[in-house]
């Protein structure tokens, strides 16, 4: 395993095959040459509707298991952008920058607009429910970087997970129809 996704995450991770292409991944992602895209359903609407969140992350002060912005984290760098806004709830799609433990989680909460489905950054169960998430609504959608052994680059994508599409079209009933 090159990288690993917060439990609850879905969508894209790196394996690599062989030691020489674990020991390349793992210096690409280090030196943050991999592009890491993720796209969440976060409560409300995020204003601006996209932005920076340039902000340092640690353990929280209080809650050893969370983690929280605090002046003597680590640098931690999201972008966000709204790619749709629905009552009560927005889809981003978010672009990280560096790849702390929680981050895109802690970041958003921080901002007052939580992944649906995250109880543990604040997240309404009312709106949980009525979607049907037992899990933060967090997809890994895209990763793109230099092949270890070609160095082409490579770009995957993945869909989203059928209690994501579910989600989704309970925020938008036209949605499906759509489709």
């Amino acid at each position: 395993m090159v990288h690993r996704l917060d439990v609850g995450t879905s969508g894209l991770m790196v394996v690599a095959k062989t030691e020489s292409a674990y020991t390349a991944l793992k210096r690409a992602f280090k030196e943050r040459t991999v592009e890491k895209v993720y796209h969440a359903v976060v409560q409300g609407h995020p204003d601006p509707l996209a932005g920076t969140i340039d902000a340092p992350i640690g353990r929280h002060p209080h809650h050893h298991w969370k983690f929280a912005v605090v002046p003597d984290g680590k640098a931690s760098v999201t972008h966000y952008e709204t790619l749709e806004a629905f009552p009560g709830a927005s889809l981003l799609e978010i672009h990280l920058e560096t790849g702390r433990t929680h981050q895109i989680r802690v970041h958003m909460a921080a901002h007052r607009h939580p992944c649906v489905g995250d109880p543990l950054y604040g997240a309404d169960p009312v709106l949980s429910a009525r979607l049907g998430l037992t899990r933060q609504w967090l997809h890994a959608h895209r990763l793109a970087f230099a092949h270890p052994a070609t160095g082409e680059w490579v770009r995957f994508e993945s869909p989203y997970p059928a209690d994501f599409e579910h989600a989704l079209d309970v925020l938008d009933p036209g949605r499906a129809s759509d489709d």
